[in-house]
Order: C-alpha cells, then structure tokens, then sequence
C-alpha cells in the first residue's frame, strides 16, 4: 500500500501538541518527505520550549509508524534560540532520535564540556572516523576499503556512511534494499561482504536533495548511530561528511572516537582543507591516526608511465610537518574506479591484486593505532 502525505498529515492531526493543538495545525512542521513507506520530517520550535515538545516528537513518530504500508520513520526535532537569547539548561534526557539543541552554540554537558554527553554504543569496542577537509578526494571509496581491509586483518567491522548530504554507500556495495527493524524497533544494518553497513541512503531515492538545518544534522546522525543494531563489533568505521562543520561534532559529543582517519589528494588546495579537519578533530582532542594520499600517483596500464596528476607527496610532507602518521598512497587507477561504479570494492573483489594490498597495508597501521588507544584507555 503506498502511503501518502496526506494520510501522514491526518495521523499527525491527532496528535496533540504542547500548544493545545493538533501538531498538523501547531505551524511546526518542516516539509514531509513520503517515498516507498519511507517518512521524514522534522519539528522546528524554539530552544526554550524544545524539552515540552520532547514527548510530541514521540507520539508523532508512534502514530506514522502505525500507518499501514509505512516501514520506516525519523522525526527530528530542531530547536533554535532566538538571537540575543540566552541558551537553555540542557534537558535530562532525550528520546531517541532527538537532537534538541541551539544551531548556534554547541550542546553543553555536565560542568559545561560538550563532551560530558559522550556514551558509548553498545557491543562496539571502538569508533573511528574517515574525514576529508573538501569533496572530491575519494574519502567514502577509502573509508570502505579501509573497512575491508580491517575486516581481512580478522576485525569484526560495521561502517556507517554519516555523509548525509551526499551518501555513496550505496553505490560503493551495490546495496538497493532497505533496512528492517527489529523487535526493539532498531533498524538492523544490511551485511555485505561481512561488513554491517548502514546509510542514510538505504532509506532515501539516490537523486533525493539533502538539504539539513544543522540541528537536523545532530538528530540524523544521533539516530544512526543509536537506533541502529550494530550487535557486536570490533570497530565502527564512520565515513564523515567533508568539511569541519555540526556533522562532525555531533560524532565527536556523541560517542569517544578513538581516531580518525584524514583522506586528502596531493595538491595543496586539498591540503589546506585537510589542515583544517586535522585542526578540528585536535580541538575535540580525538587522536589523528594519520593521512591517507590518495590519487596520489597515475600508472599507465599500457605503458606503464608513471605521472604525477596532482602533485605528489604533498600529503606525507603534510602528515611530517604537523607530526602525524602518514598512513599511505593510494593511486589513481582505472581498476579502483571501476569496482566502485559497479559495487565491488577492489579489495573485496580483487583481493589478490596491488590495491588491496595498499589498503590492507593502511588498514595494519590504523589498526596498530587503534589497539595502542584502547590499551592507554
């Protein structure tokens, strides 16, 4: 049965809001996204009133749920302060999925640390993520073979792909279904090729715009990262969005990464952007395992030439002047293009061949990294 917006228009309507009015009629709601018994929407208020509106983001949630044909659900519930107002007091607890916080000044937590929030997900040991300072740099393509090549280290891994303005997952594995909830009402994350992946692309059309406030940011990947059952991993691995911005955050205030990874290309406009990532992450004082230099090098397959398309080891000098590890060169080749387009990653699908044994090599220093973390910790 397919669902309407109207039909999700007319559940929301008996639902009563905190200012004694149906929520369809409270002037609240952003615009609903209907597609394939997937809904999306968020409840933007004011910060002061983001705790009284708590228990209506859970009733609303409830009553899309129980319409028939609808499979899946994310309400956010957005707060902003006024400008000039003073923030609110944090509130006690929040319901799943809740992200009620100003867009203008970071949640604070117990003593006023942002990072007084931080929990850890249960069944997983350890949380890293993949980064990059600007698009383009072949951070997801990275991020997932870096996943595989954990995995062939003996790592029990999950990736999520929390690049919510532009997810690739998708497209990297060749995933199409979406995913199911559990009796818990979680979302069980799809397994392939013995990863247990989850994006939001699962549960949007591939050509869908993203467009998010940045307290929907903090709501979506709050969400991902806890309503999703991860079971029991070894290692998270969270492909980022590009940039320094409330993605990254958000990651940071909501669980203790153990590392991150910083993927750039060679020229120096991706280095001046990976600067800043690797300056971020320092500020939340989350461990940089090093740089990746990936399209570092272009190999001719006919004449065996090698260029240099983009300069080549910026990264590395990068990586030694700021006194990080410099984690490896990742080449431009047809073949690593190819088994992305087609949802084979090179290292799962050529797991003989000279890239896999790059990642691989990548994925022994992370892990290395990642082992001497949890031992200090």
């Amino acid at each position: 049965m397919s669902v309407t917006q109207q039909q999700v228009l007319d559940s929301l309507a008996k639902v009563k809001s905190p200012r004694g009015v149906g929520l369809a009629n409270a002037g609240v709601l952003s615009a609903i996204s209907v597609s394939d018994g997937k809904v999306f929407f968020s409840i933007n208020v004011e910060a002061s009133e983001a705790r009284a509106w708590e228990s209506a983001r859970a009733e609303a949630e409830a009553a899309v749920r129980a319409i028939p044909g609808v499979a899946t659900v994310m309400v956010a519930l957005t707060a902003e302060r006024k400008a000039g107002a003073a923030p609110p007091p944090p509130p006690h607890r929040h319901a799943p999925g809740v992200a009620p916080v100003s867009s203008h000044q970071p949640p604070q937590g117990a003593g006023g640390s942002p990072m007084a929030k931080q929990a850890e997900i249960p069944g997983i040991s350890a949380v890293i993520a993949v980064a990059s300072g600007k698009g383009g740099v072949g951070k997801s393509t990275t991020a997932l073979n870096l996943a595989l090549g954990l995995r062939d280290l003996g790592l029990r891994v999950g990736l999520l792909d929390a690049d919510i303005y532009g997810p690739s997952v998708p497209r990297l594995t060749g995933i199409h279904e979406k995913p199911q909830l559990n009796d818990d009402k979680k979302m069980i994350p799809i397994v392939r090729f013995g990863l247990a992946i989850m994006s939001i692309g699962f549960l949007v059309e591939e050509d869908t715009a993203m467009i998010w406030r940045g307290p929907m940011v903090m709501s979506a990947i709050t969400q991902m990262l806890r309503d999703v059952a991860w079971g029991t991993l070894d290692v998270l691995v969270v492909d980022m969005p590009p940039g320094t911005g409330d993605a990254q955050l958000t990651l940071a205030q909501n669980v203790p990464l153990r590392g991150a990874v910083i993927v750039s290309t060679p020229q120096d406009l991706s280095l001046i952007d990976a600067r800043r990532g690797l300056a971020m992450f320092k500020k939340v004082n989350v461990p940089v395992f090093g740089i990746v230099e990936n399209m570092s090098y272009f190999q001719c397959p006919h004449c065996g030439t090698r260029s240099d398309i983009f300069g080549h080891g910026g990264a590395r000098h990068e990586a030694e002047r700021l006194g990080v590890p410099f984690l490896g060169e990742i080449p431009l080749h047809m073949s690593i293009r190819v088994t992305s387009d087609s949802g084979t990653p090179v290292v799962d699908s050529e797991p003989d061949g000279p890239h896999a044994a790059i990642y691989r090599a990548i994925a022994a220093k992370v892990r290395d990294q990642l082992q001497g973390s949890i031992a200090a910790a």
